[in-house]
Formats: C-alpha cells, sequence, structure tokens
C-alpha cells in the first residue's frame, strides 16, 4: 500500500460537526495534541482492537434524541444508557490516551456511512497508515477498507480544529 494512500490527507479547515462545539473545554484529553506515548508499534494496533472491542461491547447504542431529547449531543455514553458514534468515539479516545498512546494519533473523523448516513469514528495514525475504529464494527480496519466517504477529521496538530478530508466511498468512485 503507498504511504500517500496510507495516510487520509487533510484538505482546507472546516467547521467542527454540529455537537462538538464544546467538547474541547469539556475534555481537555479530547482536543490534546502530542506525539509523545508509550504504546508504539504491533502493541498499538493489538491495543486499539481490544479498546474497539471492548467500548463496543460495554455500551449499548441509544439515540442522542432518546437519550438528551435533542438531535447532537456529544458526551461519554452512560453505563445506564449508552450512547451514539460520538458517544463511543470519545470512549475509545479517551481509553487509548489513559492506556499510554498519543492524543496526535487518535483522531475523530466524521463520514458517511456505506447506507450515507453520517456517522463517526475514531482514526488511529499508526506508522503502516490509518485505522479506523467503530462501533458498528468490532474489527480494526484500514481506512480504505470501511467503504466510508471521509468528510473531515481532526487536525492532528491542533486537535481542536477540523480539516476537510473528501475521501473513500464515494469521493474515490466519482474519480473513476
Amino acid at each position: 500500500m503507498a504511504a500517500e494512500t496510507a495516510t487520509l490527507s487533510l484538505r482546507k479547515a472546516i467547521a467542527a460537526p454540529d455537537g462538538f462545539a464544546d467538547v474541547c473545554n469539556r475534555y481537555d484529553w479530547a482536543c490534546a495534541a502530542g506525539s509523545k506515548g508509550q504504546v508504539r508499534g504491533k502493541a498499538l494496533l493489538s491495543l486499539a482492537r481490544e479498546v474497539n472491542n471492548a467500548i463496543n461491547h460495554q455500551y449499548r447504542q441509544v439515540t442522542d434524541r432518546s437519550q438528551y431529547g435533542t438531535e447532537e449531543v456529544w458526551a461519554l455514553p452512560t453505563s445506564s444508557r449508552g450512547g451514539d458514534c460520538e458517544d463511543f468515539v470519545l470512549a475509545k479516545k479517551h481509553t487509548l490516551i489513559e492506556a499510554g498512546v498519543a492524543p496526535g494519533r487518535l483522531l475523530i473523523a466524521t463520514v458517511l456511512d456505506r447506507r450515507r448516513a453520517l456517522h463517526a469514528v475514531l482514526v488511529l495514525r499508526t506508522e503502516e497508515g490509518d485505522f479506523v475504529l467503530d462501533n458498528l464494527n468490532n474489527r480494526v480496519k484500514g481506512w480504505q477498507e470501511t467503504g466510508y466517504s471521509f468528510l473531515r477529521m481532526q487536525n492532528p496538530d491542533a486537535p481542536h480544529r477540523w480539516n476537510a478530508v473528501f475521501k473513500g466511498g464515494m469521493f474515490d468512485r466519482a474519480r473513476t
């Protein structure tokens, strides 16, 4: 796999997704930058697989409308009710940072899933490329394997900022 296709490249700055506005204030770790972490190499991907699977099984899926009475709330999943895709992403990011993964390797992204529904995933940036932790799949996959259309992603150098991506899924099909 070519290095340039293994990693999602960022385009111009873009607004954060709906509901993300106060995430950095409530959870400082969600917007932490930095490349220093104790977990690297094969251990990094192994840990990501464990965390993805554990979080996916720990919480149940529940919509923000059902849980909070509004369309879009980014918060950690609750033990009693669960959460939606953004909540799972935050739980995974927090757990991995606590386990020693450098925050700059963990980027929240919004995508269109295979049904073209808006969805959030966690992108793990490794030396081998970008991998996706997803509450809809227990298997951690390379971003190209997901079939998702990547819309925007946190900037690894300034995670409180977001950049357009426009890669994968329908974006790649449009070029062929």
